[in-house]
């Protein structure tokens, strides 16, 4: 999917973004294993809000999802594009540990309950994810499921 149809396709879920828990983006495939891009209506406001809504820089770190998340490098050491774990224990904190944990997770009626019990996974299995590309990085979780991973945005970061 280029940059235009991921646009074109954020511009038809926009809609049901607040009538829903989340909505499906697209699903990509990488070896053999499906992982379906979602976006919630938080991640729209604050994209919105932080004016990078539907922006080359957030079509091309969507775009990034493609890559999949791989076991073998969850950890992201710079430079790489993909869909990397945030860890609790990194110091020192940065904002998108403070936006994912403080935020999101550990926050009362964020949302994550919500996203959790729609994809029938427990909150503590939520793994919490960024999706980098070179200029943005989106937040989100990541739930590992048997048939397929689910990666649900809800927030961005473009700090340096």
């Amino acid at each position: 999917m280029d940059l235009a149809e991921l646009r074109e396709r954020l511009s038809e879920i926009e809609e049901d973004l607040t009538e829903e828990v989340f909505v499906v983006l697209d699903v990509f495939e990488r070896n053999g294993r499906p992982l379906a891009l979602a976006i919630t209506d938080r991640c729209r406001r604050k994209c919105k809000k932080g004016r990078v809504w539907k922006s080359n820089e957030m079509l091309t770190a969507l775009k990034n999802a493609q890559y999949g998340f791989v076991e073998e490098r969850a950890r992201s050491t710079g430079g790489i594009d993909g869909i990397f774990l945030l860890d609790r224990e990194f110091r020192p904190a940065n904002e998108m540990m403070h936006k994912i944990f403080d935020g999101f997770l550990d926050k009362q009626r964020s949302g994550a309950a919500e996203i959790a019990a729609e994809l029938g996974v427990t909150l503590v299995q939520l793994l919490p994810v960024r999706l980098v590309s070179h200029h943005l990085r989106l937040l989100g979780v990541l739930a590992r499921k048997s048939e397929a991973d689910w990666l649900v945005l809800v927030d961005y970061d473009d700090t340096r």
